[in-house]
């Protein structure tokens, strides 16, 4: 019965869902107008923009590292509170004029601390979805993500064309500042740890990592590595191909894809397991891909957009959920960090790896090649984690 089943859209989990799409907003946002700012203020070369662009998700992937240790000894409300004030202090060093190195720098500590408080929101809204609901949950929370990697660029570059660098810079101030208002007026509830036996001192890689939640962030990894290449050169290659007025309208027709299919997926995964969603999602991936190789027109470029949309676009929420769900309350934290560690290598380090292959076959060949590897992706998927559920599903089913 459906009125028996428990309450997802509660106060808290639409603030923490607000407070990860402000985050996420500012993060897009920069993205697409620091490069030119870094030329535009300091004469930066080419390469020296890119790092101005790219060395922020260096600093989030080395935010979470560290948080995903300590965010259960801190505690998840004060990590997130602590987060979102330096992210803010860190969005008002833009204001500060000293210098490229003194921008290189705050990039890189403005990632850290945007890795550190999207941990603590991922980690937060984990906790509070109900287990039963949890692929539904974590679907729509992700979306918050979703609407602001669409509405990030959007702002970031009609603002960039008609207003200064100042005025872009204090409207990141604000959303920050709204998310941590936000984040101040949420009741996170305690954590029971009496099942926790990680307190041995010393390195251990599971003090930075989940083990449990590793094979399926291989996977997160596969699947971002293949969702960079359309992050970073689809504008390339929409220039080579005489399609880019299309090209413009190719990550809101993604995110209307995504809107659209993640209240399905997640209930999917929820009553029938991940299985039925990630490998027909591996396969609207592939077809993306290799249909985004092929094309000529509009009309297949923006098909490709929607079936990328359905494919990556519900990999990223179920992967997430899986990784949640595989590991005890009290290792949430590194789980969740665990997750987006290996998303945010995939996104960040597969542009360089893609670079030194795209002299070698061209941007139709690199596309046609990548939806192959989400093909071998899916087997990956059926050796690291597919089989595993089927027999958890099959078992259930019989008891």
């Amino acid at each position: 019965m459906t009125h028996n089943k428990p309450k997802l859209w509660t106060r808290e989990f639409i603030l923490i869902s607000t407070v990860n799409f402000f985050l996420t907003l500012v993060f897009f946002l920069l993205i697409v107008t620091i490069a030119v700012y870094a030329v535009a203020e300091f004469g930066a070369s080419t390469s020296e923009a890119g790092l101005a662009t790219g060395i922020a998700i260096i600093g989030t992937m080395t935010g979470r590292i560290f948080i995903g240790r300590l965010i259960e000894n801190i505690g998840r409300k004060r990590t997130l509170v602590i987060g979102l004030i330096l992210f803010v202090l860190t969005t008002l060093l833009y204001f500060v004029n000293l210098g490229l190195t003194f921008l290189l720098i705050n990039r890189f500590l403005h990632g850290m601390t945007l890795g550190m408080a999207s941990t603590a929101a991922g980690t937060i809204v984990a906790q509070i979805i109900p287990m039963t609901r949890k692929g539904e949950g974590i679907g729509y929370f992700s979306m918050s993500s979703t609407l602001a990697t669409a509405i990030g660029p959007f702002i970031g570059l009609y603002m960039s064309q008609r207003t200064s660098f100042e005025m872009i810079f204090a409207l990141c101030v604000v959303f920050g500042i709204v998310s941590l208002v936000f984040a101040l007026f949420t009741k996170v509830p305690p954590v029971d740890y009496s099942r926790r036996s990680d307190k041995t001192k010393g390195f251990k890689i599971s003090g930075y990592l989940e083990p449990k939640a590793i094979p399926i962030a291989i996977i997160t990894f596969t699947a971002a590595l293949c969702f960079s290449s359309i992050l970073s050169f689809i504008n390339f290659y929409a220039i080579e191909i005489d399609l880019v007025e299309t090209a413009s309208f190719f990550f809101v027709v993604y995110a209307i894809a995504v809107l659209l299919s993640r209240p399905f997926t997640g209930r999917l995964m929820d009553n029938k397991g991940a299985n039925f969603v990630m490998y027909p999602a591996f396969g609207f991936l592939a077809a993306g891909l290799l249909l985004l190789s092929t094309a000529s027109s509009s009309l297949t470029f923006l098909t490709a957009a929607v079936l990328i949309g359905f494919g990556f676009g519900n990999l990223q929420s179920t992967t997430q959920a899986i990784a949640v769900k595989l590991t005890p309350p009290h290792r949430m934290g590194l789980a969740t960090s665990t997750f987006f560690i290996f998303l945010d290598a995939g996104l960040g380090f597969g542009p360089y790896i893609l670079g030194f292959i795209i002299p070698l076959t061209g941007f139709s060949s690199l596309y046609a090649i990548l939806g192959f590897t989400a093909f071998v992706a899916s087997l990956l998927y059926y050796v690291l984690h597919g089989r595993k559920e089927r027999a958890r599903l099959a078992a259930a089913s019989t008891s």
